[in-house]
């Protein structure tokens, strides 16, 4: 059994060789990037991407990323291509092949059949000189001088790099089409990140009641009103309009303080000026609201100033945007 030392030494070697050729991918930039991105950006059709093997394997990454970001992509495995599938390519689709030697017998069945109906061909290959390197429309090189694997092998460090590449074809197109958070989230409606670029305080307190009395009610009626609607606090209004708030804690502080509160009204131990936020803000905004104030709950009104509910700080738990 190998110490940990000797593993970590392994791991580390393996981060420091991959590291190193990414940083190469630099230096192997041309013009026949910029070209490809702007020809994407002008396409009137989809990206295809394609690869056989650990490639293709790549190539469902890069496609992910790519819809994800605002350029519709779609897969299509190299070998089943030339077995049916090709049908997939449309007229105005631009095609990535994806090949570290750029000379795999599917590849070179593949890509004159793709020149033969006029599609361009982006290649990202480790061999700028390779049959794939020679016929593609646009060449990103990613050679890498080893794979990470001992044996020089299996595709380790060659497949990272293509990775990147992918990354920084997505990065740069979605950069130049002015790709927003709020298209970002179109994207991404059911993760934590798009509900935080979506949700709003008004889709939060429709889950919950909105607890309110009046100036002049009892204080036993305010523990009631905070005891029942389960929020802990309750607002305190006039014609809808809010003049303060108590919570639980001002309840609290009021029975440490005083041993008979019979004869107080909500008036008495409400906070004035209560932090408030729009109905229409965004969950996010609340969110950050709570945390600069070290508050659990804050009270929701509409754009007349009039008292609408509570957002409280499990209803962002319970969405998952914390």
């Amino acid at each position: 059994m190998k110490d940990s030392g000797a593993i970590l030494h392994i791991a580390k070697e393996t981060i420091k060789i991959e590291s190193v050729a990414i940083a190469n991918l630099v230096g192997l930039l041309t013009d026949d990037f910029a070209k490809a991105v702007n020809y994407i950006i002008n396409s009137k059709g989809r990206v295809i991407v394609t690869g056989i093997g650990k490639s293709a394997n790549i190539a469902t990454k890069i496609v992910a990323t790519l819809n994800s970001t605002g350029t519709p992509a779609v897969f299509m495995h190299a070998a089943d291509a030339i077995h049916g599938d090709l049908g997939i390519i449309q007229n105005d689709d631009v095609v990535i092949c994806i090949s570290k030697s750029g000379n795999t017998p599917e590849i070179k069945v593949l890509v004159p059949l793709i020149k033969d109906a006029n599609n361009k061909i982006i290649a990202i290959t480790g061999n700028k000189d390779s049959f794939l390197g020679k016929q593609a429309d646009f060449v990103l090189d990613t050679y890498v001088e080893k794979e990470a694997c001992p044996n020089n092998l299996a595709p380790t460090t060659s497949t990272t790099a293509q990775l990147v590449m992918g990354d920084a074809l997505a990065v740069s197109l979605l950069k130049i089409k002015g790709f927003t958070s709020q298209d970002f989230a179109k994207y991404h409606p059911g993760g934590a990140l798009g509900k935080r670029l979506y949700l709003r305080v008004s889709d939060l307190i429709i889950h919950n009641e909105a607890p309110k009395v009046k100036s002049t009610d009892s204080v036993s009626k305010v523990i009631v009103e905070i005891t029942e609607k389960r929020l802990g606090v309750t607002a305190v209004v006039e014609n809808n309009l809010l003049v303060g708030i108590i919570t639980d804690g001002d309840i609290r502080r009021m029975l440490s303080n005083t041993e008979i509160f019979s004869n107080l009204t909500a008036v008495d131990i409400m906070s004035k000026n209560p932090k408030t936020i729009d109905v229409d803000a965004m969950a996010i905004e609340a969110l950050e609201l709570l945390e600069s104030n070290k508050i659990t709950q804050v009270l929701v009104t509409d754009s007349d100033k009039q008292y609408v509910g509570v957002v409280h700080l499990h209803d962002l738990l319970k969405e998952g945007i914390i």
